[in-house]
């Protein structure tokens, strides 16, 4: 098989394996396919460095993971740190000689890890995630070549499906709890729906909180009424 035939073979599986679904799904699928799909690689992760700088591992293809994860979080150090907050791509094909982590690698090896490499996925506001690649062999990823920006691509085209997907289910929960909060207010006040609107508006503004919190605190003081009653 030519190396067209295989990128095109990778192509083929990483559309079957990236289907974007819900966000959590796709996080799954992102590391779970990294496995499958791309060489040398034994386990997978993903790291997301939230607005406040703080660094979180999901869907791990295995819990080891996590605590090689939160060492190189800890040190500040490795490729999985660097990848998340500086580089965009970064491999260690032998993490025993490689000069740059001294602290992480002696625990990288005690977990069987003896290549490593991490490649930035997304940049958004105020976050950014990185995919992380592990190998118990020696030499992996000495060259990622076009398979892993094909990966990078796929799995970031899948990630804001998923993320747009997330947002329509949140706007349309939005709606309904402010559209029962509205019909609330009719019937308590006897007012029509324009009025009782503005009456949710205002409270909004003067208490400085999203129209939706305000809705819901207003339902459940409502349910608790009932009980009451």
């Amino acid at each position: 098989m030519t190396d067209q035939d295989r990128l095109v073979e990778a192509s083929r599986q990483l559309a079957a394996a990236l289907r974007p679904g819900d966000l959590d799904a796709t996080l799954s699928n992102i590391t779970a396919a990294a496995v499958e799909v791309l060489p040398d690689v034994q386990w997978s992760s993903l790291t997301v460095k939230h607005a406040d700088g703080r660094l979180e591992t999901v869907a791990p293809t295995d819990e080891l993971l996590c605590d090689v994860d939160a060492a190189q979080y800890e040190l500040q150090e490795g490729p999985c740190y660097e990848a998340a907050v500086d580089t965009v791509h970064i491999t260690a094909p032998n993490l025993a000689a490689d000069e740059r982590f001294p602290r992480y690698a002696p625990v990288a090896l005690r977990a069987g890890i003896r290549a490593q490499a991490g490649i930035r996925l997304f940049d958004a506001d105020g976050s950014n995630g990185a995919l992380n690649l592990y190998s118990s062999r020696v030499g992996a990823f000495e060259d990622l070549g076009a398979l892993s920006l094909l990966f990078a691509h796929q799995s970031a085209m899948a990630l804001d499906y998923a993320r747009q997907i997330d947002q329509l289910q949140e706007a349309v929960r939005s709606r309904q709890v402010i559209g029962q909060a509205v019909g609330v207010v009719m019937e308590r006040y006897s007012v029509d729906e324009a009025r009782a609107f503005g009456f949710l508006t205002r409270l909004s503004n003067n208490e400085n909180l999203k129209l939706r919190l305000v809705a819901e605190r207003l339902l459940e003081a409502g349910a608790g009424d009932g009980s009451r009653g």
